[in-house]
């Protein structure tokens, strides 16, 4: 059995026909069908049921199937060490964040990352932090800005930075007035939340239940521009990490401290532990967090 077997039957299963995978990899047809007939003779198993519109695996064909992914992408993995051994200016790295943290970081981190390493690529994935941290579990991604908690069992945890959180209302609500402002004080307000698959959104509404009330949520955004514009249109309040706060405008908006407790905004890198760490990855942890090493 050669990986260009698996490759090949891979391709098949995926586009269902033998025609597109032959185009895909740039083979013939009967070439492409040869092969997979070698790999069937092979394992004794009839991997596809064909017909002449599609090419469907049998139940044998899904068991292989799911096992020549696993060893494609072990070679996968290997191709990348083996990179990283003999290229070390060379390599790319996928990281996930929030918007807001994209907003607010991003843009002068990566310059100089950048300047220092030209030969590394950065692919970024904007996703709420809840995602970021089931993507960097899986391996899709190789790290991940998030707000805590992160599970420092399954990942390593590197501090990055940390802001309080405030709450944004609109200047013709009564809690305008207010140089600070409780949790307590917000439980007759509508609420602006993050959408659900943001870490922000499960931190407030536990913060809600400390204080003693379940918030009447209004609407639900991934958006904090958009979410500011409901406030000044008073639809409803919000709270915002405090560097945003600063940024909505203040002719129509006020950002209040929120105190007794006041919420903090702990922002963290994450890596998956036990998972291979590429030189690329590790250089761009030790940029970020230069006593850290993994």
């Amino acid at each position: 059995m050669e990986i260009r077997e698996l490759n090949y039957f891979v391709t098949v299963a995926k586009y269902k026909s033998f025609t597109k995978a032959s185009e895909a990899l740039h083979v013939t047809q009967p070439t492409l069908s040869k092969v997979v007939k070698s790999l069937e003779k092979q394992l004794d198993v009839t991997l596809f049921h064909r017909s002449a519109r599609r090419s469907e695996l049998t139940d044998v064909g899904e068991v292989v199937y799911g096992q020549a992914l696993k060893i494609l992408n072990l070679v996968e993995e290997l191709d990348v060490v083996l990179e990283d051994v003999t290229h070390l200016q060379k390599g790319k790295i996928k990281i996930g964040m929030p918007p807001l943290i994209g907003i607010l970081f991003f843009p002068k981190m990566i310059k100089g990352f950048q300047e220092k390493f030209p030969g590394i690529t950065i692919e970024i994935d904007e996703r709420g932090a809840n995602v970021i941290k089931d993507l960097v579990a899986t391996g899709e991604l190789d790290l991940g800005f998030v707000m805590l908690p992160a599970d420092m069992e399954e990942f390593h945890v590197i501090p990055y930075t940390s802001q309080q959180l405030m709450l944004i209302v609109n200047r013709s609500n009564p809690l305008a007035n207010k140089e600070t402002v409780m949790m307590k004080d917000l439980k007759n307000e509508p609420m602006l939340l993050f959408s659900q698959d943001f870490t922000l959104h499960d931190c407030i509404l536990q913060e809600c239940e400390q204080a003693g009330f379940t918030p009447h949520i209004a609407y639900e955004s991934s958006q904090w521009d958009f979410i500011s514009q409901m406030v000044e249109h008073d639809l409803g309040v919000a709270m915002f990490p405090k560097a945003i706060a600063e940024k909505v405008n203040p002719k129509e908006v006020k950002a209040i401290p929120i105190v007794n407790p006041s919420i903090p905004w702990e922002i963290v890198l994450i890596a998956k532990k036990g998972h291979y760490v590429s030189h690329a990855t590790k250089g761009f942890i030790k940029y970020i967090a230069p006593n850290y090493a993994i």
